[in-house]
């Protein structure tokens, strides 16, 4: 200090201080968004994009996240005590952050402009007419997104593919934003949700991984920088993987297949066991403990559903076909064969026991959701199930404790794929299905049926009185148990003539073959 104040004097050195200060001062005003708080737009307020986006809001108190969709029933619905979906624990995330600093909006183009960071999360059905018919994904509302992105912002953007989407959509949406840009610079990111409903909070709040695929140039990689740095919150950097695009928009898909073709080939093995008099249970069990085969997703049951098992297959299937794999092409469809083999198989089943035929008979419906913890019914195999009753002219009385009677018979009347288009689109159902009643108590269903059947593994399922039900219906009483829940000697010890799948079968149904 001698030195320098020997040098400049101490006055001197005051003013070079001074005038140090004011440059630093200038180059932190120069940064971007200095002071600004980080803003996240999230197009798509549905079972993704909801749930998301609310614990992003949780885990980083000082980003701003608004949810928009054009649908005012759902937004409502969203800032309402009475959220528009069902999830255990989401309730709770939203009402910590509503309002502080996450909002749910139906003004998409304001929100959007404002966003630094914008995660598209909206319908990717799968076409119904024209090329790819059945198959391949429609990316109608993905390309509307895209055009409206960029016919609003007014700042350079980070978008996210947040939807399951076919591989290289992330190319075709960056082609109609550079061409829409006015001179805005704009990065691709795919962000594919690994998401399982039930346990959806629960997956967010401690996820496997957390996939990130960016274009591997400066400007990608700095966009990936900057989304793994939302998730770096709370996330342990070794779980947030990072790929190029195309990586990351496969291995969606690829994750999907692999988790259907597991439920599928345990199923496989459940019509095996029936002829055999094998117990599934115990075989997959015995699998299971393989160690490189692991117990998950071993359980048989009447067929898997959801919104993207077979979209995603049935999208893999096309992908295939357009690059000259036909081989692996068929390899895929085999699994939604067994899936809808499972169905049918369960329903000749329930049709074969009770005398070939269920004319007029009650039959009791218990669940109706894809699995239990949900009220989501796309691709249910309740529907299928149902609706191959319904042909045999059975009468159905449905009970299910999150679907509503408006959704139940919506599905049963709706076309395959229309499920997957923004409600507000989705065909009205001009009648309902008379042969169809849904209650709100398991009692109510059952009373004088001539037959139960469990679609849904609700836990509140496995603990009915039996007895009192056995009591209550049309002899002789038979039980179809579609998710392996309930304990089949102690029903049988009741009176029930009971099938559950992949076990041994009763000696009333080795009379009775079911013929597929």
């Amino acid at each position: 200090m001698r030195r320098i104040n020997e040098k400049f004097g101490m006055r001197n050195l005051r003013g070079f201080l001074k005038g140090l200060n004011k440059i630093i001062k200038f180059q932190i005003q120069r940064l971007p968004n200095r002071g600004k708080m980080v803003k996240i737009c999230c197009i798509g307020a549905g079972y993704v994009g909801g749930p998301t986006m609310a614990v992003i809001a949780l885990k980083c108190p000082k980003i701003e996240v608004a949810v928009v969709d054009i649908s005012v029933p759902r937004i409502n619905a969203w800032n309402s005590d009475q959220l528009p979906i069902y999830e255990p624990g989401l309730d709770e995330v939203v009402k910590q952050c509503r309002g502080k600093n996450l909002f749910f909006s139906t003004e998409v183009e304001k929100h959007v402009a404002e966003a630094d960071i914008v995660f598209v999360s909206v319908n990717t059905p799968t076409k119904t007419r024209g090329l790819g018919a059945g198959k391949a994904a429609d990316l109608t509302y993905w390309e509307s997104a895209a055009r409206m992105i960029a016919d609003v912002s007014k700042s350079d953007k980070i978008v996210v593919e947040k939807s399951t989407v076919p591989v290289k959509t992330a190319e075709a949406i960056e082609k109609i934003l550079t061409h829409n840009s006015k001179g805005i610079n704009f990065q691709i990111l795919s962000n594919p949700e690994f998401l399982a409903e039930g346990t959806a909070i629960k997956d967010l709040f401690k996820p496997d991984r957390v996939l990130i695929g960016g274009r591997e140039t400066p400007e990608g990689l700095k966009a990936v920088k900057a989304l793994k740095d939302v998730y770096a919150h709370w996330v342990p950097e070794e779980n947030i993987l990072t790929t190029n695009l195309w990586s990351a928009e496969l291995s969606k898909l690829a994750a999907n297949a692999f988790l259907a073709q597991r439920i599928s080939s345990v199923n496989a093995m459940s019509a095996l066991c029936e002829a055999t008099g094998a117990d599934v249970s115990q075989v997959s069990y015995a699998v299971g403990t393989d160690s490189r085969i692991g117990p998950k997703f071993l359980n048989a049951s009447v067929g898997f559903g959801g919104s993207c098992f077979q979209k995603d297959i049935l999208n893999l299937v096309y992908i295939c076909e357009c690059n000259g794999l036909p081989e692996v092409a068929e390899y895929w469809k085999q699994v939604i064969k067994i899936n809808d083999y499972q169905k049918t198989r369960f329903v000749n089943r329930v049709v074969a026991s009770m005398f070939n035929t269920v004319a007029n008979k009650k039959v009791a419906i218990l669940g109706f959701a894809f699995k239990k913890d949900t009220g989501d019914t796309r691709e249910t195999p309740a529907i299928d199930v149902c609706k191959g009753l319904l042909g045999d002219k059975a009468r159905l009385s449905i009970y299910d404790p999150q679907v509503t009677e408006d959704q139940i018979q919506r599905d049963l009347t709706m076309n395959k794929f229309d499920w997957d288009h923004p409600l507000h689109l989705q065909p009205m159902s001009p009648t309902t299905v008379k042969q169809v009643s849904v209650v709100w108590d398991a009692y109510e269903a059952t009373k004088d049926a001539h037959a139960v059947c469990i679609l849904t593994e609700w836990d509140e399922f496995k603990t009915l009185d039996f007895q009192r039900i056995y009591d209550n219906m049309q002899k002789p009483a038979f039980f179809f148990d579609g998710r392996n829940i309930i304990n089949v000697n102690k029903l049988r010890e009741i009176g029930f003539i009971v099938y559950s799948i992949g076990k041994p079968l009763d000696a009333w149904l080795k009379d009775m073959p079911a013929v597929a």
